[in-house]
This record gives structure tokens, sequence and C-alpha cells, in this order.
């Protein structure tokens, strides 16, 4: 995967000194940026000592990485963003070690956001408000969360309104690197496409931004130039905070068949049953999915079976059989399963492929895994289920209606009669099968569409935010200078 980029830094208008710190290193491809905090020098040092801390310990597991791009199954990509992890915090314990020595610089933190590729693919740690996003197809998506007062206080529903909250809070951050000895590390794996474009910024660009401003500027074809465009657009804006760019584009290679990853990650997008979920939380339901691919005759399951898989259909065919009668026919971008993902019961049916078929596959251990991880996912994930199973009940309801209606219509309708009916409605209507897919018809769904009552449990918060004035988030004088950029 061959990767372009540009960077750059600016003080702003309103501060006399610059806390952020960038480092690009184009052997490790590693990009990273730190936003600092802290009088007395304090926010600039914390911010230099990140960047470089990260650096030297990627760099020291360098074998690791080889190992992952030449394929050895001893290192997965758990393995790659354990790795990143463990970066930030060593970070993290000698940023706070070195403030308990000198009691000048004690309290002083960063915020970093970090981003590796390795083999083709993305790897992310995230701590604190600065931001990484992707534009993909016209498209903008975030991939961090800002872990800012502000967004939590949005999140639980505690404000709904920014004029509520008092000034000097709108810019606090709940998570920073160094403030203690150990810090929570956000971290995300995820597919590259030919064409994406990353930035990498500090609160000073994107406090200014919107996705539509995002989208427009990162279109240069220019990067060095999108960076300059970024960095004078916030100055001319006011340029409270230190203003802090790095671009990224992917350029087209031989490595991987990107058409599959793009086919897999919109079938999994347009299922009714992922809905609700943002594009961050897609691409954590995606890195659990494994890959099978069957041939005409293979049996996926068969009646009787105890299973406890999500089976979504790629590309291919695949039948719903119960004896010798077909039930269902999928086709792609149909799933099937799902219920086996909430109570593993027996399968009620045989699936049986009767064309070339791709399909992805998600297990009931990971699949909990996540959602244990992620309580906004999993609040979006239930009311999806609730959804799709109250519509399949009303369509079964609606279909004994109408058949104890026949039934009457030629004479007398016992309760006898009732259990009959259901007998023979059953191999139509079961849940445990779980078949579905969505409807040309049916719209796609978003928040807007989302109880308004869970909100405050899943928002995912992107607002236009304010940059944090003097003094800083930790307290003390503003008088680090200087942001430290490094190239190998």
């Amino acid at each position: 995967m061959q990767i372009q980029f540009a960077a750059g830094t600016d003080v702003g208008q309103v501060r006399e000194h610059n806390e952020d710190n960038y480092l690009v290193d184009k052997k490790l491809q590693l990009y990273v940026v730190a936003d600092g905090m802290g009088g007395h020098s304090s926010g600039e040092i914390a911010s230099a000592l990140a960047v470089n801390i990260v650096r030297e310990n990627v760099l020291k597991n360098q074998e690791m990485i080889d190992e992952y791009v030449s394929g050895q199954p001893t290192v997965t990509r758990r393995d790659i963003l354990a790795l990143l992890e463990h970066s930030i915090q060593h970070a993290c314990y000698r940023i706070f070690e070195k403030g308990l020595n000198n009691p000048r610089q004690r309290g002083m933190g960063t915020t970093l956001t970090a981003m590796m590729i390795v083999g083709g693919r993305g790897f992310l740690g995230h701590v604190g408000d600065s931001r990484l996003y992707l534009v993909r197809q016209s498209q903008v998506h975030q991939l961090t969360e800002d872990h800012s007062l502000l967004n939590e206080l949005l999140k639980h529903g505690k404000v709904k309104n920014l004029k509520d909250i008092d000034q000097r809070f709108k810019n606090a951050v709940t998570r920073a690197v160094g403030v203690y000895e150990s810090v929570e590390v956000d971290t995300l794996d995820f597919d590259i496409l030919p064409g994406d474009r990353f930035m990498l910024c500090s609160d000073g660009l994107h406090g200014y931004l919107d996705t539509d401003l995002i989208l427009e500027k990162s279109r240069t074809e220019n990067l060095q130039a999108a960076v300059t465009d970024f960095v004078e657009y916030a100055n001319k804006k006011g340029g409270k905070d230190n203003i802090t760019c790095i671009l990224l584009q992917a350029v087209d290679s031989n490595d991987g068949d990107y058409t599959d990853v793009k086919l897999k990650f919109d079938t999994l997008r347009r299922l009714t049953l992922f809905r609700y979920l943002n594009y961050q939380e897609l691409v954590r339901v995606m890195n659990i999915a494994s890959e099978q691919h069957w041939e005409p005759g293979h049996t996926i399951f068969k009646e009787g079976q105890e299973e406890d898989c999500l089976y979504v259909l790629v590309r291919g065919e695949v039948e719903i059989r119960k004896g010798d009668t077909c039930l269902a026919t999928l086709r792609d971008g149909s799933h099937f399963g799902e219920m086996s993902l909430v109570d593993k019961s027996p399968r009620s049916a045989d699936a049986i492929c009767v064309a070339p078929s791709v399909a992805l596959i998600v297990s009931r251990r990971d699949f909990y895994d996540v959602l244990r991880k992620n309580s906004a996912l999993a609040v979006k994930m239930l009311w999806s289920f609730i959804k799709s199973l109250s519509a399949r009940l009303r369509s079964t309801s609606e279909e004994l209606s109408q058949i104890k209606a026949q039934f009457r219509s030629y004479g007398e309708f016992s309760s006898a009669d009732d259990e009959l009916v259901a007998r023979w409605l059953a191999p139509v209507t079961e849940l445990d099968i779980g078949i579905g897919h969505r409807s040309a018809d049916e719209p796609e769904g978003n928040a807007d569409t989302f109880p308004a009552e869970l909100l405050p449990l899943t928002r995912f918060v992107q607002v236009t935010k304010t940059p944090r004035s003097t003094p800083p988030r930790f307290g003390g004088a503003d008088t680090a200078v200087g942001a430290k950029s490094q190239e190998s």
C-alpha cells in the first residue's frame, strides 16, 4: 500500500506558543498528532515526549510488524492493535513519571491520535479530543470519539443545548496521556481502499470544521496545498488554538482485492439488522466477521443442529429447506440465523448452498464480546432485534388470522383447529432461522429514525466545538514553544 502524505502546524492567532506536536515516519508508516496541555512549557514537553516514545516503542517491535506483513499466523491484527495501545500506555507512564519528578510539570498531559498502516490495513490508537477522519467516496466518517466533558454530557443526555454548558467546561477532556500513570486507549483497525484520504488533526482545526468543509477542502489534489488551506481557514475563523493537520492518501496498488472489501462492507451496511450503526461501529462488526466460500451442494447447517452464528450472504444463492420443501431462496445481501445469536436454539430447517457463494459469518462469542465493550452499539443492536421480531410477529399474526378466516368460512372452528393451523404455519414462520433482507423500497436506517428516548445512550457526537481559550485545560501559564515534526 503506497501512501502519500502532507503535514503542517501553526500557532494560531491567540496563543503565543505551539503546544501541538506531530510525527510522520515514512518507513513505519506511522502518523501521530498530539495536543499538549499544562503550563511552564509542560504542554509542549508532554506532546513531544508522547510522539517520540510511541515511535520508539513501535520501532522496537519492527520484527513483529514484519511477521504480520508476511502473513505469519503467529501475529494477528489484535497483536498490532495491542502494540499500538502498549506504546501509548508506555508514553503515558513516562510523561506521568516525569511530572512526578518535576513539580513545575506535574499534571501535564496530551491528547494523542496515532494511525499506523501495516500490510495495507489501518490501525488506530486514540486518547483525547484530537481526531481522525476518513474521506471515502464523497463521504466523511469520524473514526475517533472525543474524550471530552462536552461529549460525555451530550451522550448521557445531561444537556440538550450547547448554550446550557458553562464556557469553562466546553474544552475539558476526560482522558489524556500522562495526567495519570495509565489511560484507557480506544483502538480500531480497518481496511484501506484506493483513493481513501485520512486527516489527523488537533481541536484547533476540527473545532471550525463540518463534514461539508472537510469534503470540499480534502478534494484538492495537492495534499500540501490542502493542508495549507485547512490551516489558513482555521486562522481566518479566529485561530483560538494551535492548529495541526496531517493528510494521507492511499494510492492504488496490486495489494489485495479492494473490490471484495468494498462489497462486504456495503453488504453489511445495507442490512436492516445494522441499520442504526454508524461507520465506526460497522467497522467493528466487520472486524469480527469471518469469510467463507461455499460450493453448490454444501450443507451450511442441518435441521436440529445447534448453531450460534449469523450468516450474511455477500454473493451467491442459498435455499432454506424443510424436508423436500423449499421454504425460501436467499440471494446477494440476505442474512439468516441471527436469532441463534440470542438463544442458540437448534435449527428448524436445512440451509443448502445452490450456487457458488461467499458469506460473512459472525459468531455468538465474538458478537457478545463487541457488545460488552461498546454499550452504544449494544443498545442499537437490541433495538434492531426488537424491531425485526415485532415485524415478523405482526406478519405471522396476520397470516394466521387470514387462514383462520378461511377455515371458519367452511364451518365450525375449534381450538384443535387452532393448534392444527399453528403447526401448519410453523415451517413458514420459524423465527430461529431468522431470514431477512432489505426490500427494494425500504429506506436506509439512520439515527433520525432511532427512538429519541434511547439517543442519550448511543450518541456518537460530531459537533463544531469552540476551541479552548487561555488558561489551558489543566491550568498554568502558556509558555510552551514549538511543534516537532519527525520524518524518517
